[in-house]
């Protein structure tokens, strides 16, 4: 975050003082070409002679600009203030297309006069070529930030003189024609000059009226649609809406994700999802929200898991039954064993109602309601004797059982609700599932029957090469 702010706070600097610059370099432009505009008579040079002083001008509206946009967020501006950038440039745009209208004015003016005097002399010459030499180092270094800072003021700055360039040139053409004996060539290089600023005008209106009316960036929105659809575990991009504000592009997604997920999984995603739109637009601070959404793959316990862990209610010993098309289910829900049994059957008929609204109506559903064991019992180790008696009992009885061999790893406590019992055993790789589960009950079974004082016996079985 240190490092974040280290580099907004350069990228602040470094634009400020392209800002500063350029009004130093545009007054100095202003001023020499209104003098030889003046002392040559020139349309054209005087033409370009207002052009940069609009562009002076405009050049210290993008300075204030560009300082306001740097101010963080407030209470009265929630997104910052980024798009003092995009208003200051909608203002230069105004203000190019004035220009460009009193230009053509005066050049149909000039067109009817018969008597043209232009005097163009080598300080006419002079001031054009240094102002194309200077809006040519001018525009590409004002591009350069611009782009990579995201700033509209200063690409607006960068088109001004840009545009100044060609019109200079337009000017130095029609200059030379005047001098030559075609005194109506400066009249009609002063439209091309208009011409120029008027596409200057219409290029930056586009851009800025496109960030004022929050379209969405086109060239950055397959981006980040391509990112957040690469992110493992989202399985669709439901909703993405962005807009410009200054520098940054800000939005809001929304992904599926598996309703299944735990809540931590879906936090996860989300956060992978910004981290991968980080990377691939840097500048983009997305809003990521995520949608749980079923799969088709869900089983019956999945979904019925699902509906408990809602009410945050534990339930188990989940049994499904699919009675032709009816399906029945049986289920055990564990409650505060101090709750009156009013409350706790509400809960369990408002957990079955929640179980008929996933699979249907006609869903046949029967709730067992238990106490809520403690979370945390306090146990100590059992003495020697009575585990070493237990440890026997296991061996013995997993003879008779079969499948299970190798019982190790044996702990025998104490608790206030009995001895609880955990164990390890070996297992044939191959040997299913469910008839190592049926084992490891019979186990249970016979021992508890010669140790009713055993709560619960935990059964840990792997294979035999684990």
């Amino acid at each position: 975050m240190t490092e974040t702010r280290a580099l907004d706070a350069a990228g602040a600097s470094r634009k400020l003082t392209a800002a500063k610059a350029s009004i130093a370099a545009s007054a100095l432009l202003a001023a020499a070409k209104l003098a030889a505009g003046l002392w040559s008579g020139s349309l054209a040079l005087l033409s370009e002679a207002g052009h940069a002083f609009v562009d002076t001008g405009a050049t210290a509206l993008t300075f204030y600009a560009v300082r306001e946009a740097e101010k963080p967020a407030d209470a009265e501006h929630h997104y910052g203030h980024g798009k003092y950038e995009a208003l200051a440039a909608l203002v230069e745009t105004g203000l190019l297309f004035g220009l460009s209208l009193i230009v053509v004015g005066e050049a149909i003016r000039r067109l009817g006069e018969t008597q043209v005097q232009i005097d163009a002399g080598w300080p006419a010459y002079g001031v054009l070529i240094g102002s194309i030499m200077i809006d040519f180092v001018r525009s590409r270094q004002l591009s350069a930030i611009a782009e990579e800072e995201r700033s509209d003021a200063l690409a607006a700055d960068a088109i001004h003189f840009a545009s100044d360039l060609v019109s200079s040139v337009l000017a130095l053409a029609g200059v030379a024609a005047a001098r030559y004996g075609y005194p109506q060539g400066d009249a009609l290089a002063s439209f091309g000059v208009a011409g120029f600023i008027a596409i200057a005008g219409y290029r930056l209106g586009r851009r800025t009226i496109d960030t004022l009316l929050d379209a969405a960036p086109r060239d950055l929105t397959p981006q980040i649609e391509d990112a957040i659809r690469d992110v493992p575990g989202v399985m669709t991009l439901e909703s993405l809406r962005l807009r410009s504000a200054g520098a940054e592009v800000i939005g809001e997604a929304t992904v599926g994700v598996a309703r299944t997920l735990r809540v931590e999984q879906a936090a996860r995603i989300k956060d992978a999802v910004s981290e991968a739109i980080l990377a691939a637009v840097p500048h983009a601070r997305v809003t990521i929200t995520a949608d749980p959404l079923a799969l088709d793959d869900e089983t019956v316990v999945e979904r019925i898991m699902l509906v408990a862990a809602r009410r945050h209610l534990t339930a188990h010993h989940v049994l499904a039954q699919q009675l032709g098309e009816r399906l029945s289910i049986g289920l055990d829900i564990e409650l505060d064993g101090a709750m009156p049994m009013g409350r706790a059957h509400a809960i369990a008929t408002d957990f079955e109602a929640a179980i008929r609204d996933e699979f249907g109506a006609d869903v046949e559903i029967e709730t067992h309601i238990e106490p809520l064991a403690p979370h945390v019992l306090i146990g100590r180790d059992a003495p020697p004797e009575l585990a070493e008696e237990i440890v026997a009992a296991l061996d013995r009885y997993s003879e008779m059982v079969g499948y299970i061999a190798n019982i190790h790893d044996v702990r025998v406590r104490e608790t206030a609700g009995g001895l609880v019992v955990n164990y390890h055993c070996a297992v044939d790789a191959v040997v299913p599932v469910e008839t190592m589960h049926a084992a490891v009950d019979e186990l249970e079974r016979r021992v508890r029957a010669d140790y009713p004082e055993i709560l619960r016996i935990v059964g840990h079985a792997e294979p035999e090469d684990h």
